[in-house]
């Protein structure tokens, strides 16, 4: 029935046979089986094959779903659990960890307050589409597309929850994608242990509660390796099409995405796939990458907003260590010693690629790149990253079924296997439990806008003026307007809006000369300041040192409100 395949080792690069079609064969692990079996289009495989779609396994192997026997060693199909079993349970490992992020997402969700770069986001999803587009013509045009994505959010419901709602929702899939990946590589165990550990990293948590398109970027780079893994097993035109188009979309909502295509490359060339799947890849890739060239090249004018990061060291590399990992000692050490095993001493491979492969490169080429990269041009930083760390619970949880695969369990004792997996993924989210807490509080962030606004609404009186110093603090008022309703702003000339920035132009400092002029004998000036920014930073830039200096001339600072990240301060005529 055609030709027999020999015997492949379990390490990352093991050959895979394939059918001339679009088949990918099981290696054999007992008796030569024939080659080119398919399996259905459902996820399942008949006769000698083996099903990947749920992640299940029957025919000539054991069910390594019931758990009970060491991996890799032959056993009677009989122990297998019925395929309506498998599907439940498979669906149970991706739905599970979804629901544990989804409460977990939202979960503190109202922190009270808004902070910079969420303001950002907020602002500008407010505008019209051409107030948007006249935007991304002069900054931000990397987040053009979540930009739109959030403008349509926002008309359903413009506050701070809905502003946060995508980031939760897609942080599920995310955990969901993530089990499912485990499934179809490993089992459904290791789909709902990797899943689980997703869901319940601090890091996850922070981009799961942010306005921001980090938790996006995350779900589209979680959905290509889906994608990627159904196209290797059971290549088609329809399959290539589709996992270029989420590379694509993915890298459009943040450059940086693109990163994902190294990692995929790597794990084709550890999995030694046909030359056929590396043609298919390599059109999906290079079509990925052509979408985005446009927005790369255009982006390169705008490069100085991400001027103020400073090229990463040892420090930097170690926190995002911890970030993926997790940041504390006890579950940085356990995660990185099961992902060893993992690596180490790999589940054999029983399908095109190899679970190493894919979730090794995943977490590894994307931060090494980048970081290599940014000696040169420092963009370096752990959320841009976010889409990589996937990688990391999958290897964790292939590492613990390999250490509790060498415990003989019975066939009824799978569920409590991976309960117990699910209850040590438990206690260490316990353990991380101060941590959880504190990415819920308004100090998780770099700065309270909310309550810097409170400050001058309750403080402030209708004809008073504010100045804001420096400019991009104006991001204060454009987040919490009510505040500031009846204050005239000393220095706007063009607003945000019209003038197609994130914070608008301001008048010269003769103007702002004149404009103190004319204020009454009796008027007050509300100066709303960056601390973070700090008098060495405002002396050095011209525009605002002229106007600390006009103000100064006419003006004395009579008290100040100090905030997280910012202050409040009354000047009155001298």
């Amino acid at each position: 029935m055609g030709r027999t395949g020999p015997t492949v080792p379990a390490g990352l690069g093991g050959p895979a046979r394939r059918a001339d079609r679009a088949a990918v064969r099981r290696p054999a692990i007992t008796d030569p089986e024939p080659d080119g079996q398919p399996g259905t289009e459902t996820g399942t495989e008949t006769g000698t094959e083996t099903g990947r779609e749920t992640g299940t396994e029957t025919g000539t192997e054991t069910g390594r779903e019931t758990g009970w026997e060491p991996d890799g060693l032959p056993g009677p199909s009989a122990g297998a659990p019925p395929r309506g079993v498998r599907k439940r349970t498979a669906a149970a490992a991706v739905l599970t960890p979804a629901a544990v992020m989804l409460a977990l997402g939202l979960w503190g969700l109202d922190r009270g307050t808004m902070w910079r770069d969420e303001s950002a986001t907020i602002q500008v999803a407010r505008r019209s589409l051409p107030e948007i587009w006249h935007l991304l013509g002069t900054i931000d045009a990397v987040h053009g597309l979540y930009y739109l994505l959030m403008h349509a959010v926002l008309a359903v419901r413009d506050d701070e929850l809905a502003l946060r709602v995508p980031s939760v929702l897609a942080t599920a899939a995310t955990a969901a994608l993530v089990g499912a990946i485990g499934c179809r590589l490993a089992r459904p165990r290791v789909g709902l242990w990797a899943g689980l550990l997703y869901a319940t990293t601090p890091f996850v948590s922070h981009y799961a509660q942010e306005g921001r398109s980090y938790a996006l970027v995350a779900t589209g780079a979680a959905l290509a390796t889906w994608l990627l893994i159904r196209a290797v097993e059971h290549p088609s035109y329809g399959r290539w099409t589709g996992y270029g188009v989420a590379v694509g979309v993915t890298a459009l909502l943040h450059e940086f995405a693109i990163l994902l295509l190294a990692a995929h490359g790597l794990t084709l060339l550890l999995s030694r796939v046909a030359w056929r799947t590396w043609r298919g890849w390599g059109c999906a890739a290079s079509a990925a990458a052509l979408a985005l060239l446009p927005l790369a090249l255009f982006s390169q004018g705008q490069s100085g907003q991400v001027s103020w990061i400073r090229t990463p060291g040892p420090e930097e590399a170690e926190a995002l260590l911890r970030a993926f990992a997790g940041p504390g000692d006890t579950v940085l050490a356990g995660t990185l010693l099961l992902a060893a095993v993992a690596l180490l001493v790999p589940r054999p491979r029983t399908g095109a690629l190899h679970l190493g492969a894919v979730a090794l490169p995943l977490a590894l080429v994307p931060p090494a790149l980048l970081y290599a990269a940014a000696q040169w041009q420092p963009l370096f930083l752990d959320r841009y990253l976010l889409f990589g760390l996937a990688g990391v619970p999958l290897l964790a949880a292939a590492g613990a079924d390999r250490v509790l695969g060498l415990v003989p369990v019975p066939p009824r004792g799978r569920w409590a296997v991976a309960a117990a997996g699910a209850a040590v993924v438990a206690g260490a989210f316990a353990g991380q439990l101060p941590e959880q807490e504190r990415e819920r509080l308004p100090a998780s962030r770099g700065d309270e806008l909310a309550r810097t606004a409170s400050v001058v609404g309750r403080l402030a009186r209708p004809g008073d003026a504010v100045l804001f110093l420096p400019l991009h603090e104006r991001r204060v008022a454009l987040a919490y307007p009510r505040d500031f309703t009846g204050l005239r702003d000393l220095t706007l000339q063009r607003s945000p809006a019209a003038s197609g920035t994130l914070f608008g132009e301001e008048v010269p400092a003769a103007e702002l000369r004149a404009r103190l002029a004319r204020l009454p004998a009796s008027g007050r000036v509300w100066v709303v300041s960056d601390t973070n920014a700090g008098d060495r930073w405002i002396r050095s830039q011209r525009a605002e040192h002229a106007k600390t200096t006009v103000l100064g001339e006419l003006y004395r600072e009579e008290s100040s409100v100090f905030v997280r990240g910012g202050a409040v301060s009354l000047y009155v005529r001298r």
